[in-house]
């Protein structure tokens, strides 16, 4: 039986910070043991997948102690702070525990007389079993209540085959014998480990935070969308000429992304299909009328996504500047949740770091993603005349489960006519 709390003390549990995450890592404290918080104080910076989230408190009081150290990885449903609270805070005892609750109470729902305010904004799991649903429908198949198996998972969860060890032998034979599905990762044996050289290294980086949470996305859109690329190029010869005269004429340099940015939205719009997301849970392709490109960021801490909503309604010099500031946003760990979701294409620019260009994975749900390579000089022909050119590679992948090749190799060849053809992209100069 889970243990009530004093009537002068509360825990805080950590709620979900948003789109399912189930973990975080806590990388500051904002505050100390003995502090007295106010409510809606920050009580710790926690790093999702791809943003910073100040934790505040749900309310005033004592702070008991603080539940994990700087670099810890924080489950959500775990206790993260302990407090005594504040003396104008109600101090009715805990109700029964009624499962795992995120997020505060609204306030046109009734709380019982016997339920405060304050225990209806605390997240409890009181003595209810840490199980995945997957793990809870198994349980739920074979009538064993999962409250009551004993966990051998990581971080205390009942496991599909604690399930499976909970049964009584009498049970077992009325069950067919049918291989269980781990929804967990296990351990490894380390018997059956590949072979890592331990000689001469320098550092050992905890494969976990930002970094995890992209290979875990690219894994899952590798094997969720049915990749195929698309190459080619456009000559931007004259459109370099009109980018260095817009240039000019707003008084500070622009680069090609956002020109090239620009004949995207208005390929999308000729080619609808492109910008379509998959919902695989209603089997669903979902096409959009709103234009919300994401735009790949290198930082220091991994690769983010900005999305700029509605971007076919911006300038390219309004998506100049709306880039710079979301790549500002990302490298400083500034950027809201809000502005790194909700995107229908992406477009990730590799030219300014090297190389001729590049085949990225699919943003999933999202169906293509654009590559710019690097512009190269090259000598050029055109109506039998020889002349020195620019030209930009790009490269378009695609899921081949909603976009078939045909329709691909049309879409990037109306962004390459867009770019040869810069009147339709700068009609002032």
């Amino acid at each position: 039986m889970a243990t009530k709390q004093p009537s002068d003390k509360s825990h805080f549990i950590l709620p979900d910070l948003g789109e399912g995450v189930h973990e975080a890592e806590l990388i500051k404290w904002r505050v100390e043991v003995g502090d007295t918080v106010q409510e809606h104080q920050t009580l710790a910076e926690m790093e999702t997948d791809k943003a910073l989230v100040e934790v505040p408190s749900p309310w005033t009081g004592v702070i008991a102690s603080l539940n994990g150290n700087e670099g810890d990885i924080i489950n959500v449903g775990s206790i993260l702070v302990n407090y005594s609270v504040g003396e104008n805070a109600t101090k009715n005892d805990a109700p029964p525990d009624t499962g795992c609750v995120v997020g505060a109470v609204d306030d046109n729902i009734s709380i019982p007389t016997s339920f405060s305010r304050t225990e209806a904004t605390t997240n409890k799991c009181g003595d209810k079993a840490i199980a995945t649903p997957a793990v809870r429908r198994i349980a739920k198949e074979k009538s064993v209540d999962i409250n009551t198996v004993t966990p051998t998972g990581r971080g205390g969860r009942v496991t599909a085959s604690d399930v499976e060890s909970h049964l009584s032998p009498a049970k077992k034979q009325n069950i067919p014998a049918v291989p269980i599905v781990e929804p967990e990762l296990e351990a490894t044996p380390l018997a059956t480990r590949v072979s890592v050289p331990q000689e001469g290294v320098m550092e050992r980086i905890p494969f976990r935070g930002i970094r995890k949470k992209i290979a875990e996305a690219m894994t899952h859109s590798l094997k969720q969308a049915a990749h195929f690329q698309v190459i080619d190029e456009a000559d931007v010869t004259h459109l370099d000429r009109k980018r260095k005269a817009l240039g000019e004429l707003i008084g500070k340099k622009i680069s090609i992304l956002p020109l090239v940015m620009t004949a995207v939205t208005k390929a999308l719009k000729q080619h609808p299909a492109m910008n379509s997301t998959v919902d695989d849970f209603v089997e669903e392709i979902l096409l959009h009328s709103n234009i919300n490109l994401g735009c790949a960021v290198d930082t220091d801490n991994g690769l983010m996504v900005p999305v700029i909503r509605n971007a076919d309604t911006l300038s390219p010099v309004q998506l100049a500047e709306e880039t710079a500031r979301l790549a500002s946003a990302c490298r400083d760990r500034s950027i809201p949740r809000e502005e790194l979701s909700g995107g229908t294409f992406t477009v990730s620019s590799v030219g300014s770091y090297g190389g001729m260009f590049t085949t990225p994975i699919i943003n999933y749900p999202e169906v293509g993603i654009l590559g710019i390579g690097r512009s190269k000089e090259r000598v050029l022909t055109k109506d039998g005349t020889f002349y020195a050119g620019l030209v930009l590679p790009l490269s378009l992948s695609c899921n081949h489960r909603v976009v078939d090749g045909a329709e691909a190799a049309r879409f990037l060849r109306t962004i390459c006519e867009l770019l040869e053809n810069p009147e339709e992209l700068i009609p002032t100069i």
